[in-house]
């Protein structure tokens, strides 16, 4: 079979999950340091809009390629490699929310955990041994007193979304152990981010019922849902309600770049930090009240809540020691509340129905939850098989968004040819969107 021809910059970055909220963000700065990015995304909670205007805001500085493909199709996700030499991971792909993790546990185990384990062996296989796992402070479970939570507090996740990410955590320190002195991983716990870019052209765009407070708040202000639920007005703390650390979305994706960098100062240097974790949080703790009156000042009136009964295994408090991260990465978060209120307003009131506002309609692969929930039938995954699998084409789709052109496509790799051959497991509900579709996107 004929290879298809393969990059040899040394400086490609992959990002996995590149077009989602977190991950749009973290593009943007890391375009405007003029890196080069190869981006995979299987869009099932995302939009590739995220990316065109991720270049907008970057100015057009640095070089981006988006691959739409899903990380537990082992095969499609191998032709990325085979085409570039990655000098750098940032993971962020992945299935987040915590209500939906307890319903359909297993796939979110399959997604996360395998799908995690897919990217780390083929970094292993092309000798790229520096990763940034985007992980979670739900690896903490329940702390076990008020005071900001350190790196070295005990871990105990309390569903099953939080339990991927610190079992991933747990297989990174393993890996890392099992080479010494070969890898640089970093662990970024964050904490609850919110906000959006100052612009209002990225942010957060959720499908269906927003699984987090912020999100929530922004459409009942715009008016798509009639009133805020606030889950206890009994916790230990300053309101009555509970008391998180927020972190506005722009001094997350810094973050990144912050690890980035501290990665390759060690490289430089010769001396791996083996595998590591940091908190990303600003260290304050705000009630739900805090996060209702502040929105409420960005909106111009007062939003309407109300008082319902305490969700199980709420706490009072959870608040971020970012002090390691300030000390080892020179990184500390900058923006206000106020900042992350206004600027989530901007994005809302600018994208009143998320990037579907830009057309009108649904962003191109992104299905509706309950599309994603129809999946019947998920790839094989494990890596071992794909040597006795026949490989078919790679034909992903490729928006090539470098400096000063127009984005161009080609059409998507069909994994028609080899499914036949390919065990599969068939999980009776599961989010996963399965092999990349064969519909070409036109911009």
């Amino acid at each position: 079979m004929t290879m298809p021809h393969r990059s040899e910059d040394e400086n490609t970055i992959l990002v996995t999950g590149g077009a989602g909220f977190i991950g749009s963000h973290t593009v943007v700065e890391l375009l405007s340091q003029n890196k080069r990015l190869v981006i995979i995304d299987n869009l099932c909670n995302s939009s590739e809009e995220a990316l065109h205007r991720a270049k907008i805001l970057a100015n057009n500085r640095g070089s981006l390629v988006f691959h739409n493909v899903d990380i537990l199709d082992a095969h499609a996700l191998e032709r990325v490699f085979e085409q570039y030499k990655f000098s750098a991971c940032i993971h962020f792909a992945g299935l987040k929310a915590v209500g939906e993790s307890a319903q359909i546990p297993l796939g979110y185990y399959q997604t996360n955990v395998t799908g995690t384990l897919n990217v780390i062996q083929l970094l292993q296989k092309y000798n790229c041994r520096n990763f940034i796992f985007s992980s979670s402070a739900t690896v903490y479970g329940l702390p076990i007193s008020d005071e900001p939570i350190k790196e070295d507090a005990p871990t105990g996740a309390l569903n099953p979304y939080g339990r991927t990410k610190q079992y991933i955590e747990e297989i990174l320190v393993d890996i890392a152990a099992s080479e010494p002195n070969m890898w640089n991983i970093v662990l970024l716990r964050y904490f609850n981010p919110v906000g959006a870019h100052a612009s209002g052209l990225i942010g957060e765009d959720p499908n269906g019922i927003p699984n987090n407070l912020m999100p929530f708040v922004a459409q009942v202000a715009i008016g798509r849902r009639p009133t805020i639920n606030v889950f206890g007005a009994d916790y230990d703390t300053k309101d009555g309600t509970g008391v998180r650390d927020y972190i506005h979305i722009v001094d997350l994706a810094k973050g990144h770049v912050a690890a980035l960098n501290k990665i390759d100062s060690m490289v430089s240097a010769k001396t791996p930090v083996g595998c590591v974790a940091y908190n990303l949080g600003s260290g304050v703790g705000y009630s739900v009240m805090d996060m209702i009156h502040t929105m409420s000042k960005a909106v111009g009136r007062a939003l309407p809540y109300k008082i319902v009964d305490r969700r199980k295994g709420d706490v009072g408090s959870v608040i971020a020691d970012p002090s390691l991260a300030a000390r080892d990465l020179g990184w500390k978060a900058e923006k206000t509340l106020q900042d992350m209120c206004d600027d989530l307003w901007r994005w809302q009131t600018q994208n009143p129905d998320g990037y579907a506002s830009m057309n009108g309609g649904s962003s191109p692969g992104t299905p509706t939850p309950a599309s994603r929930s129809s999946v019947e039938t998920l790839p094989t995954t494990l890596l071992p098989i794909i040597a006795s699998v026949p490989k078919a084409p790679f034909k992903p789709i490729v928006l090539d968004i470098s400096a000063n052109t127009a984005p161009t496509l080609v059409m998507p790799f069909s994994p028609s040819s080899s499914s036949s051959s390919s065990p599969s497991i068939s999980p009776s509900v599961s989010p996963a969107p399965g092999p990349t579709t064969n519909t070409a996107t036109t911009f």
